[in-house]
């Protein structure tokens, strides 16, 4: 048996496993993180200097600072620091910055819908 979920990588609690409530909570901010997924922007490569709890990035190829090491990755600010996740094919996502609905397709966001104003 693995330690986490196949798809989305969510820890297992083992059997026998002391301090259950961690992975638990873990595999809570995960899934805070990517259902509904909505980012501020689809390819950033800076981060910001005072993120808000619960705020997302999806990185650009090359991100700086504390993101450097990170790209392609989404990034969330949770608990006073970062948290990270490879996004997988056909993920979805609102992007506020360009106020349309990606999909992660081909290792990149393309743009799935724009709404009409």
């Amino acid at each position: 048996m693995t330690n986490q979920t196949p798809k989305l990588a969510m820890p297992f609690i083992m059997p026998a496993q002391a301090q259950k409530h961690v992975t638990h909570n873990e595999a809570i901010e995960l899934l805070d993180m990517i259902v509904q997924l909505t980012v501020e922007s689809a390819s950033a490569i800076v981060p910001s200097v005072a993120p808000v709890e619960g705020q997302t990035w999806a990185l650009g190829a090359a991100p700086t600072n504390d993101w450097s090491g990170q790209g392609g990755k989404i990034a969330s600010w949770r608990g006073g620091g970062w948290f990270y996740i490879t996004p997988q094919e056909g993920w979805m996502a609102w992007c506020k910055d360009d106020s349309d609905l990606k999909v992660f397709s081909g290792g990149v966001w393309q743009v799935l819908a724009t709404p009409a104003v």
